[in-house]
């Protein structure tokens, strides 16, 4: 069950195709309400007036209107509705789905480029209605933020500005910890604008190199990577095979792939391995998988960081780190669009840091001294 109270979704595509199988697989989902759908951007926003829904499924790729104009509008008007992007596979779809997520879109599935509808709606499903989830989860734990505007501070019960939660230190448990000499990130749902408040913030002279799994299909990858670069005085490239670790380098595994470090020939140098190894968690990229292998070759010289995101992948691949004498940070969940990968780590006291996302950056720099 969703929620108490129905979602009331709106289904924007200018295909008759998605918006049926789009509509079908929300009206399976208990505690979702279809209340209509749009062909185009411009019917959309007329229909958000009458029909008031909670959620759009938007196409980012329509004429008269696209999804990026209408998150636009949206963020003009200051609407309370949030939005979860259809996006192509392809180039252009994987930049435009960035600004999209930038506009203040909740996340985005990719539409399946081939199949019938009957593997197409199989395909929607798997990947839509985990989101429309944890939409509901978040939109009824806090209340859902306009369009493109930043979060207002949470309150309590009684209305009054709830208490910030602070960072706790706790104590280190694993094996011996010295200054880390590699960062690990493990992010999903709300991660490229967790990224972009986060990455910019760090010098460019940090010293060590980033690693970092986002959960996302192929070639969104790199328009997230090409998307940061230009945010950051780092360097953020997607990472290709054999790449030498260098620091003051971001590198996102690339989607659809497995990441994970191993040894030069010269017994020093670390490299990354690209490979196409089995999903982990239902995750390819998984932050399990990267986070094993900084595990065993950063030992007591590596900072975990868990933020925001569906799901549980990345619990084991600390715990390991924090084993071998890694620093262990994560986000708060206050500040996470969905509080599910630091969940357990916070609360099963893996995280030496339970840190907001304005802080992140800092606490970070404090296991690089």
């Amino acid at each position: 069950m969703v929620g108490r109270t129905p979602l009331r979704v709106l289904v924007v595509d200018d295909t008759v195709f998605y918006r049926k199988i789009v509509s079908d697989v929300l009206a399976e989902i208990p505690g979702v309400e279809v209340v209509g759908s749009a062909h185009n951007g411009k019917a959309a926003l007329m229909k958000i007036r009458t029909l008031k829904p909670d959620l759009l499924t938007l196409d980012i790729e329509m004429p008269e209107m696209t999804g990026l104009e209408v998150l636009q509008h949206l963020r003009k008007a200051s609407s309370r509705v949030g939005a979860i992007m259809l996006s192509t596979l392809t180039q252009e779809g994987g930049a435009m789905t960035m600004r999209a997520l930038e506009l203040g879109a909740f996340d985005f599935i990719p539409k399946p480029q081939s199949g019938n509808m009957a593997s197409n709606k199989t395909a929607i499903k798997e990947a839509l209605e985990p989101m429309v989830t944890a939409f509901a989860r978040s939109a009824s734990r806090t209340p859902v933020r306009p369009v493109g505007r930043p979060p207002t501070p949470a309150r309590s019960m009684a209305g009054r500005p709830a208490k910030p939660v602070p960072s706790r230190a706790r104590t280190i448990t694993g094996g011996r910890r010295n200054r880390s000499e590699i960062v690990a990130i493990g992010i999903s749902t709300g991660g490229p604008n967790a990224l972009a408040q986060v990455l910019p913030s760090l010098p460019a002279d940090i010293g060590v190199p980033i690693v970092i799994v986002q959960h996302m299909p192929p070639v969104f990858t790199q328009s997230l990577a090409n998307s940061l670069d230009k945010k950051c005085a780092l360097s953020v490239r997607e990472a290709s095979n054999g790449d030498p670790l260098k620091a003051n380098t971001v590198y996102i595994a690339p989607g659809g792939k497995q990441m994970k470090i191993v040894a030069g020939g010269d017994g020093r140098t670390r490299l990354l391995k690209i490979t196409n190894d089995p999903p982990e968690n239902s995750c390819r990229p998984s932050v399990d998988y990267l986070f094993r292998s900084v595990a065993d070759h950063y030992v007591g010289r590596a900072t975990g960081v868990i933020m925001t995101g569906m799901g549980s992948d990345g619990t084991k691949g600390l715990a390991q780190m924090k084993r071998n004498g890694a620093f262990v940070i994560a986000q708060d969940q206050p500040s996470c669009v969905v509080y599910g990968m630091p969940k357990e780590p916070t609360e099963s006291g893996l995280a030496d840091i339970v840190a907001p996302l304005t802080k992140i950056a800092s606490e970070i720099g404090k296991t690089l001294k």
